[in-house]
């Protein structure tokens, strides 16, 4: 067996004090690199270079780091910088043959480097075997990895199983096409109505690297608009690459880039292509076959080859997080991509995130926006509807629905399709007790008592039928609906609109696209499908209140970008669009919807950012786990001096019965948070401790785990 160049050797992670011991002070001796080996167990090595350096398959923090094993002859011709590998690895079931160290289990890994010696003076284990020719992993997206890595606290193992997708033999046995020749540069079509538009596309197909924040006019055209950015890019003899929240705007995409440039000048990375069509898509980039690509969040690591361009749209859609260690998002990446890389970056949304203005703030971007008289004249009137009109309005007490929302409809269905968008899914997601207001839990584990239909009643966490409840309070046995959900919303549609389809599209069935003809469509945030033609004739926004009230720091911008998300689909003023939103108007979001500003939102919100000290002002990281176990590992962090400690704060144990969440406790066990926040500049400081304690927690077999995120997305 083999140990690396760093204090670990490999396959430590559940080894003893006595054995750590022996390999630190083996590895300590080793005063000057040893010659290169010549056999291995009689076996003749590699002539050249017979030392791989291989990043192995173990995410474990104190095994981050390259180890050594000898080449054999017959591997030398396939075991090349990036392939796939199989390397005996972990010290629990060594023998010693012929003065050499074998054992081990099998692990898969990467060929990193291949070298003349190594830094290890002992001996060294072979290769067992090359998994595939193929060479998948470049310099480019190694350091790309080994940057995520660092910024997130994370190791490389982790990052790169993000990066690389697995491997599916019958697509990498296929030839990819020969790549074709750049395209012409394309016209600016309606990037004409953004002041800098035209310039943006100049200076990509020019050849140049400009950083943009692009806040979009609502309408059909964001598709079209993004392939014109990246048709510019391929002009220029670089790459592209487009990264969106889902498989539904990736389609969206695709479809436009195959209308401006043709088939086979880009590829789709997505999930609902399958493994093998997917993987042979990511093969055509990683062979230079396409030039650019677009796809879904792990599309952020493609290798596409002379990179020009990254963007991404919709920063703001929690989709953009990866929820695997080290939990990167794709903006920060394409960041730190843009900057390696030095290409072009694009953030493109029509809403307009904190983080974004951000980037505009900073000087690191410039703005693409439209002027005043370009968003009237493609924006859907916006009119409110707030408590106290409520409790005046007959109709909205008897239907959930004011006059206003009622007029809308009927107007709208005169002429097209009107969407409904209600907050949460189901029938009746929440229910109370009708007389006291007290929330109606199960009997047998506590859990929410939900309505699956006008009559029928379940537990939200055990799906039991409570028959015969009552309160335990007041001891009243009818139920009111605390939340309505889209079931039950479309439900009362049907009603009053007899005559009128009625369509629903939500998690477990969604559309992506409706006819132009009158119907309501009744959808939840993120599932609105498109409507044909000119676009939705009306739009509800119903229970502005479910969204706006949440505990969240980033709450308003939620609610906002959902909103502007589902009105951006409606016809504009002038063809008689109307958007009704159900919220209290004087909300800085409400009103930022009415007026159709999402940056001028954003900015005020980092400008109260910046007051408290909350990101991305400041540098945030959360440390989860047991109590005992955060509070040591916290006392053990070499933190920068700037560094300040919020908490400990005591995490809810989920109630018996509830599946368990990530992030949250396991029944009976007291789990506590803390948040570690530092000022702009000492972020990788921060990193850099927490993984190096982490390291030395991850270390000590038996001892209790932590989970530490580096900028979280919810510190509610």
């Amino acid at each position: 067996m083999h140990a690396g160049e760093g204090p670990s050797g490999a396959g430590l992670s559940g080894e003893g004090p006595e054995q750590l011991a022996l390999i630190r002070e083996t590895v300590r001796k080793a005063k000057t690199p040893r010659a290169k080996p010549r056999t291995w167990r009689g076996a003749a090595l590699a002539p050249e270079l017979p030392v791989a350096r291989v990043v192995v398959n173990k995410g474990v923090l104190h095994l981050d780091q390259y180890f050594d094993y000898a080449v054999p002859a017959e591997l030398d011709a396939d075991a090349r910088p990036g392939v796939r590998v199989r390397v005996r690895f972990g010290a629990g079931r060594h023998r010693v043959r012929d003065g050499r160290r074998e054992g081990g289990g099998l692990v898969d890994g990467f060929l990193v480097e291949r070298r003349a010696t190594s830094d290890y003076s002992g001996a060294l284990a072979a290769l067992a075997y090359v998994v595939s020719p193929e060479p998948v992993l470049g310099p480019g997206t190694l350091a790309l990895a080994r940057a995520v890595a660092d910024r997130y606290a994370g190791s490389l193992a982790d990052v790169l199983q993000l990066a690389v997708p697995p491997r599916n033999g019958r697509a990498e046995s296929r030839p990819s096409p020969e790549p074709l020749p750049p395209p012409p540069a394309p016209g600016p079509a309606t990037w004409t109505r953004y002041g800098r538009g035209p310039a943006f596309l100049t200076a990509l197909a020019d050849g140049g690297t400009p950083r943009a924040v692009w806040t979009a006019l609502p309408g059909p055209h964001w598709p079209d608009e993004l392939a014109r950015a990246v048709a510019a890019t391929l002009a220029s003899g670089r790459g592209a690459l487009v990264v969106v929240p889902d498989g539904k705007r990736a389609t969206r995409v695709d479809a436009a880039l195959t209308a401006l440039l043709g088939p086979g000048r880009h590829a789709l990375l997505t999930a609902e292509s399958g493994p093998e069509e997917r993987y042979r898509q990511w093969l055509a980039v990683r062979r230079g076959s396409v030039r650019a690509a677009v796809g879904t969040r792990s599309a952020m690591f493609a290798p596409v080859q002379d990179l020009g361009l990254v963007a991404v749209w919709d920063d703001g859609d929690a989709s953009h997080s990866d929820e695997n260690a080290p939990f990167p998002h794709v903006r920060e990446v394409l960041e730190l991509r843009a900057t390696h890389e030095r290409c072009g970056f694009l953030l493109g949304s029509l809403g307009c995130t904190v983080e974004a203005a951000q980037l505009v703030e900073s000087g690191w971007a410039l703005p693409l926006t439209a002027d005043r008289a370009q968003v009237r004249a493609v924006a859907p009137l916006v009119r409110t509807v707030g408590d106290e009109q409520l409790a005046r309005d007959e109709a909205a007490r008897a239907a959930r629905l004011p006059s206003l929302a009622w007029q809308a409809v009927r107007d709208g269905l005169r002429t097209g399709p009107v969407l409904v968008q209600v907050p949460r899914r189901g029938y009746a997601p929440r229910l109370s007790c009708e007389r006291c207001r007290a929330p109606a839990r199960c009997r047998h584990c506590a859990g929410p008592l939900a309505a699956a239909g006008a009559r029928e009643l379940v537990c939200g966490w055990c799906g039991r039928d409570p028959g015969g409840w009552h309160c335990p309070e007041c001891g009243g046995v009818k139920l009111r609906a605390t939340v309505v959900g889209a079931q039950r919303t479309a439900e009362e549609l049907g009603r009053a609109f007899p005559a009128v389809p009625v369509r629903t599209s939500g998690r477990d069935h969604v559309l992506d696209a409706v006819p132009g003809r009158p119907a309501l469509v009744v959808s939840t945030p993120g599932a609105e499908p498109v409507a044909e033609g000119p676009g939705y004739a009306a739009a509800l926004l119903l229970d502005g209140w479910a969204l706006l009230n949440r505990p969240d720091l980033r709450a308003g911008e939620e609610a906002l970008r959902r909103w502007m998300d589902a009105a951006a689909l409606v016809r504009p003023q002038s063809e008689g669009g109307t958007v009704v939103v159900v919220a209290e108007p004087t909300l800085r979001p409400v009103q930022a919807l009415v007026r159709w500003d999402p940056a001028g939102h954003a900015r005020r919100e980092l400008a109260d950012r910046a007051e408290l000290r909350f990101p991305p002002v400041s540098r945030m990281a959360s440390v989860t786990g047991p109590a005992e176990a955060v509070s040591a590992f916290v006392a053990a962090v070499a933190l920068p001096s700037d560094a300040e400690i919020l908490g400990p704060v005591r995490l809810p144990t989920p109630p018996p019965g509830r599946p368990r969440r990530p992030g949250e406790p396991p029944v009976g066990e007291i789990w506590d948070r803390v948040l570690l926040r530092v000022p702009p500049g000492s972020g990788a400081a921060l990193a850099t401790a927490l993984k190096s304690a982490q390291a030395s927690r991850t270390a000590r077999s038996g001892t209790p785990q932590v989970r530490v995120r580096v900028d979280p997305l919810d510190i509610g």
